[in-house]
């Protein structure tokens, strides 16, 4: 099931989308959305009668993270190497904030402070209830689902204040989208699920989830050890190789086999 939030000029609503996706992730044209009766994250999924047509509504972030939006640091051997940093020898989470999540088409905002701007695609996971100490085994009784993350990083920023919070957490740093789909699980595909950045249509970063060296089970142990998650926070899982500067007016699209492409423009803040 493919969970969508979005607009037709008016209040936010929740939608089902129905289609199927391309090769390139890209839904069909014709793709309609079901409505419902509000977040499913809170009264469940509650079909409504009223359809749209997806051309003619504008997609939001499907989820607005009640608390938090936890991410994962070089839990790709590869990206790690590219950074010149060790392998960590335990899930590395950091924060971004709320106010940092944005949603499909929308501007990333350059900060003036930085010059050196990197996209990051990732691959997300939606917490779908309370929890607390949950065991690997666990695990996915807790997901409502996955999208598609774009880990936006003030590198320079970064670097010169050590800790993450100011490089990775201006407005407009998380993307999240195009919807939710809660019917993937990347843990059952031996090779896992493809993730692609294309920056202004070429190839940046092709890797994928099998390469993790936390896989998901562990991570929301891991980080629900330290603590609570409330229904719609979200854990970004990390990068592949390939991470590197984008400017404004760059186009970004980030494209996760089984979910979809998230799209959004580099602008002057």
């Amino acid at each position: 099931m493919r969970i969508c939030r979005f607009t037709t000029g008016e209040d936010p609503l929740y939608g089902v989308l129905t289609g199927e996706l391309d090769e390139f992730g890209q839904i069909e044209e014709d793709a309609t959305i079901v409505a419902l009766a509000g977040d499913p994250l809170y009264v469940g999924v509650k079909l409504l009668q009223e359809e749209y047509k997806l051309a003619d509504v504008r997609l939001l972030a499907p989820v607005l993270p009640r608390s938090k939006v936890v991410a994962i640091g070089r839990n790709y051997a590869a990206h790690a190497a590219e950074m010149g940093s060790d392998l960590p020898e335990e899930p590395l989470m950091f924060l971004k904030p709320n106010t940092s999540v944005t949603g499909p088409g929308d501007p990333i905002f350059y900060p003036r402070q930085s010059e050196n701007v990197h996209y990051e695609g990732e691959l997300a996971v939606v917490i779908g209830r309370i929890c607390r100490d949950v065991p690997k085994e666990k695990a996915t009784d807790v997901i409502h689902g996955y999208t598609v993350a774009n880990d936006v990083t003030a590198r320079d920023l970064q670097k010169k204040d050590v800790q993450f919070t100011r490089g990775k957490g201006f407005d407009s740093f998380c993307p999240l989208g195009p919807w939710i789909e809660t019917d993937l699980d990347p843990q059952t595909f031996i090779d896992g699920v493809k993730i692609q950045t294309h920056l202004n249509g070429d190839l940046v970063q092709d890797g994928s989830t099998a390469d993790m060296i936390f896989d998901i089970p562990t991570l929301v142990e891991h980080i629900s050890s330290v603590m609570t998650l409330l229904p719609g926070d979200v854990i970004l899982t990390g990068t592949p190789e390939g991470v590197g500067p984008m400017n404004i007016g760059d186009e970004v699209e980030i494209s996760i086999a089984g979910i979809g492409s998230l799209t959004n423009k580099v602008a002057a803040r």
